[in-house]
């Protein structure tokens, strides 16, 4: 066995007038909670920071007041209106008629306008008016000089039969034609207008298919005149024929 070095006095033995193990747990067992070292506790111990009911409440009403205030805005923009309110008040009306007629209308005047309707509505008779009729009347013939007869040509004239009507002259109606009563669905200038003026009605209405007609030439304010007359056979055809023709958007007049 190993023999123990010397010891020096001065200095005391490792171990010596130290406390034992035990006399240290003993000792720690006896402090206090209080006492304890702080970093020998756990973190699970730390209680978390009380919440003040007071700041959450004001919160809430903080944030309801801001949301309240948005969406009026937003209902405020939606919906205004820069008109004034009604107030629901009676509107007076002002004195005197409410439509006049000026005394000068201006504006050009256009021929077929006018008080005719009413008149022929009340059962009035009007003249019917020309239509196609030539900006400038046609420049007369030169007259040529009549030559001179002789005895001999004379007689030879005399034994010719009379000449038929130049074409520019309206036709004499035949007697079948004569014959009837007259509803007059225009006034031309010549002939030959009324005869194309009769042709365009013919396409324009049904009511004149297979109806006679005629031109029975006639002297009114702006000179000779050229009427152009559909025929029918008694008085109640012809107010029936003209009705017919009004229906379809054309004047008509009966002739008795």
């Amino acid at each position: 066995m190993a023999a123990t070095p010397p010891h020096d006095s001065r200095f005391p033995r490792p171990g010596w007038g130290e406390p034992s193990w035990d006399d240290r747990a003993e000792e720690l067992s006896l402090l206090d909670d209080e006492d304890r070292l702080p970093w020998l506790d756990s973190s699970d111990d730390v209680a978390p920071p009380a919440r003040d009911p007071v700041r959450i409440t004001a919160g809430v009403l903080a944030a309801l007041a801001l949301l309240a205030l948005v969406g009026g805005g937003v209902w405020w923009f939606l919906n205004r209106s820069d008109e004034p309110v009604a107030d629901g008040g009676i509107i007076a009306a002002p004195e005197g008629p409410y439509r006049v007629r000026p005394d000068d209308p201006g504006g050009k005047q256009h021929a077929g306008t006018g008080d005719t309707s009413f008149a022929v509505g009340e059962g009035q008779r009007r003249e019917a008016r020309l239509a196609d009729a030539p900006s400038t009347p046609p420049a007369p013939a030169p007259a040529m000089p009549a030559p001179t007869a002789s005895p001999a040509s004379s007689a030879r004239v005399a034994a010719r039969p009379a000449t038929p009507a130049t074409a520019g002259a309206a036709p004499a109606p035949a007697a079948s034609e004569r014959a009837g009563v007259g509803v007059q669905v225009g006034a031309y200038y010549s002939p030959a207008a009324a005869e194309r003026g009769w042709a365009t009605l013919v396409r324009q209405t049904e009511a004149l298919q297979g109806v006679r007609h005629r031109v029975v030439q006639g002297v009114a304010d702006i000179g000779t005149v050229y009427r152009l007359q559909a025929v029918a056979p008694d008085v109640a055809s012809a107010r029936q024929l003209c009705e017919a023709l009004r229906a379809d958007g054309l004047n008509c007049q009966v002739k008795q």
